[in-house]
């Protein structure tokens, strides 16, 4: 059983907070154990009141010791004017414990504000781009409908924490489970992590069997710690060489070649666009070190990380 936890700040989004909460009670309500142990937070511990004033019954954070499993901070209205010294530091606290952080609509802001999305690749809704572009720092914002990047778990507003709650349960149980959960919600299309806040499967390689689908969800969604082939056949529901021969069949490449195209392609993303170290990216993209990623870089790019990176010029 999973231990989350949902910090509902002032001007929370209703629609974002059920999109998000009823996959997990869902997922409960379809096993014979608990899945998820589910609370919910606020600065007051009394009822909480949405955006559109529906309303939550809550427990207040500073009375929380922050030991969860994974802890999201919900907000709309205007996360960038969110000064609260204890807010951060609570949130900080939790970083220390090993709980994983996560932003709904503006979370991402509120966690950025807090010093906690440094070196993460995250995302936000698109009202909040502008925010990062006053805030100090470095910001490897995407602009994707969710973003997995490690212990950091970023989605938009919306209908898209549906779709990043369907990662989330397809890798802990795996995706015919989560997708038993998809059609309780008349999902009929869930969408990638790098839908545009459309999905990037069907435009990259065409049509392709649902456990193949699957496996390059799960792919896209853990970049930065990789899954072995083990979990990939296991959470896609097939044994590994049914997996290898659809996978081949329909994509030319066997899975853990693909799934290190993916995760290089995204390196490939970090080292032109940031001025992040390599040794960094490295880590961002699930390789044990500056060496590793750099032989595997050269022998699908051709040419060394660094050697691309001279090409844009000085860090």
């Amino acid at each position: 059983m999973k231990r989350i936890a949902f910090l509902l700040l002032d001007g929370f989004a209703l629609m974002s907070t059920a999109s998000a909460l009823e996959p997990l009670r869902a997922a409960n309500l379809f096993s014979p154990t608990l899945r998820y142990d589910i609370t919910l937070l606020s600065d007051t511990g009394r009822q909480a009141t949405s955006s559109v004033g529906g309303m939550f019954e809550t427990r207040r954070y500073r009375d929380a010791v922050p030991l969860y499993d994974l802890l999201f901070v919900v907000a709309g209205g205007d996360p960038a004017r969110v000064h609260d010294p204890t807010l951060f530091a609570w949130l900080r606290q939790a970083d220390r414990n090993g709980v994983a952080l996560g932003g709904i609509s503006g979370g991402a802001v509120v966690l950025a504000k807090a010093g906690l999305l440094e070196n993460r690749r995250f995302t936000v809704h698109w009202h909040h781009y502008e925010d990062f572009d006053t805030l100090p720092g470095d910001w490897l914002l995407e602009r994707r409908l969710f973003v997995i990047d490690r212990d950091r778990y970023t989605c938009a507003g919306g209908s898209a924490p549906l779709d990043m709650m369907h990662a989330i349960i397809a890798r802990d149980h795996g995706t015919g489970f989560a997708q038993r959960i998809s059609d309780w919600f008349i999902q009929t299309e869930v969408r990638g992590a790098d839908a545009p806040q459309r999905r990037a499967t069907a435009r990259a390689y065409g049509a392709v069997p649902p456990p193949v689908e699957a496996a390059l969800d799960l792919m896209e969604s853990h970049v930065a710690d990789p899954l072995s082939q083990d979990q990939i056949a296991t959470l896609s529901g097939l044994s590994i060489r049914q997996l290898q021969r659809q996978f081949r069949a329909a994509t030319g490449r066997s899975v853990m070649q693909e799934y290190r195209r993916i995760r290089l392609e995204t390196g490939r993303e970090l080292v032109v666009e940031t001025r992040l170290p390599l040794a960094e990216i490295a880590h961002m993209t699930g390789f044990s070190s500056q060496a590793h990623f750099s032989d595997a870089f050269s022998g699908l790019f051709g040419t060394p990380p660094s050697a691309l990176r001279n090409e844009k010029g000085p860090d």
